[in-house]
């Protein structure tokens, strides 16, 4: 009898092939993990396998974890076979290019912290940076998303309602509501209180699509969420804002939505008619895109903080850490239990998606926000943190789950990792 080997490194039991070389009408169905349900075996010679119900692509049996989207929907190319030369279902070749594409964004967490370090380090690095020039760069970040999308990814949003809707309450109820109660305990300042509450009332991050590449969690899932969220901010962020910080600061919800509008939707569905009708403009821009995405990202981030550095490095601005550092550490427990809850049991890379979605968020989007609507750059400055203790604790949980460790095993350590649960 063959074998198939599971992402954990065991190997279980497959159906015996057919004997017969004539293709079957009835194909033989393997269940490999929860959250990859059945996958049907097509020809044993090419090693290749399709699933039925997810639109992945699994170069081989032992990577089960590692999602390689159909067609060209995938935001940062995880799991793209470069190098190889091998023909995509899209048409695409994968190379060079898909290769030094993924390796740049991969470097976007280094980008996040060593901006960070500069611009508290060496001000004049980033003080240069105005807050007009926020809005084109945050512009160019949602491009470089939007020529990653295509029709069909938002029809698969109507294919998996419950993960969506879990994901997305998880976002835009429980982040914001964790939010208040934070700033509330913490007895934030006012000088940072509005920018805090605006930053947990934005959409996700684009960094949760690789975080959850890195956790071997739902990689689909994950970029629905993100462009859902996105598109959806036009009118819930202005809504949460104007309920939660309109007593305190003054909030024109009218003019918020129309500047979301023009810095997120716009070039998102630029990207995504560029992608539909333009292909041949899509590849000769897309392998620059996580460059100028990386750029961008970097000046979002470095000019709140070199400009404000004198009230970081303060006591006040000390003290701003905690509850920031809080906040990303309690939404992604809450996104990953919330998903456990036994009316919507979410499988393992499900839970682990939706807890990186809800405790990384647009931070560069609430940093534009607090500069044009909060009335003072000191607003920016909780956004401009949110960014790096994001990138930092969502990336190190993602290190946690993707190098094989549980939740279970650190709460129960004498519970037996078997082939069975170990994607739990």
């Amino acid at each position: 009898m063959a074998t198939l080997a599971c992402f954990c490194g065991a190997t279980c039991p497959s159906l015996p092939s057919s004997s017969s070389s004539s293709s079957s009408s009835v194909q033989p169905r393997i269940r490999l993990l929860p959250g990859l349900r059945h996958v049907s075996l097509r020809t044993a010679s090419r090693g290749r396998v399709s699933a039925s119900s997810t639109p992945f692509s699994i170069p081989d049996f032992g990577k089960v974890g590692w999602h390689r989207r159909e067609g060209n929907a995938s935001i940062l190319s995880f799991g793209a076979t470069a190098g190889t030369g091998e023909e995509r279902s899209d048409g695409a070749t994968g190379g060079n290019g898909g290769d030094v594409s993924e390796k740049i964004s991969a470097m976007l967490p280094l980008v996040v912290v060593a901006t960070g370090v500069a611009a508290l380090s060496y001000p004049a690095t980033f003080s240069w940076v105005s807050k007009e020039y926020y809005a084109p760069a945050l512009g160019g970040i949602m491009l470089s998303i939007g020529i990653k999308l295509s029709i069909d990814d938002f029809a698969l949003a109507f294919q998996r309602p419950v993960p969506l809707s879990v994901g997305y309450i998880a976002q835009y109820a429980l982040k914001p509501l964790l939010g208040l109660l934070i700033a509330k305990a913490f007895r934030m300042p006012s000088t940072f209180y509005a920018g805090f509450i605006l930053t947990c009332c934005v959409a996700g991050a684009q960094l949760s699509s690789y975080a959850s590449y890195l956790s071997k969690g739902d990689v689909a899932l994950s970029i629905l969420l993100t462009s859902s969220s996105t598109i959806s901010s036009v009118v819930v962020t202005p809504l949460l804002t104007g309920l939660l910080i309109g007593s305190v600061v003054p909030v024109d919800g009218v003019a918020m939505s129309k500047s979301i509008l023009q810095v997120v939707l716009l070039p998102v569905a630029l990207g995504l008619l560029l992608n539909t009708y333009a292909k041949a403009v899509v590849n000769i821009i897309q392998p620059i895109m996580p460059f100028v995405a990386m750029i961008c990202t970097a000046l979002c981030i470095g000019s709140p903080l070199a400009i404000n550095r004198s009230k970081i490095l303060s006591s006040q601005g000390f003290h701003l850490l905690f509850p920031i550092l809080t906040f990303h550490l309690v939404a992604f427990t809450i996104g990953y239990w919330f998903s456990k809850l036994p009316f919507w049991r979410q499988d393992e890379p499900v839970s682990r998606t939706i807890s990186l979605c809800t405790g990384m968020q647009s931070s560069t989007l609430a940093g534009l926000l607090a500069t044009q609507f909060l009335g003072s750059s000191s607003q920016a400055v909780p956004a401009a943190c949110s960014v790096v203790i994001m990138a930092i604790t969502g990336l190190s949980l993602a290190s946690f789950w993707g190098n094989g460790s549980r939740i279970r095993d650190i709460l129960h350590p004498s519970i037996p990792r078997t082939c069975a649960d170990a994607s739990s």
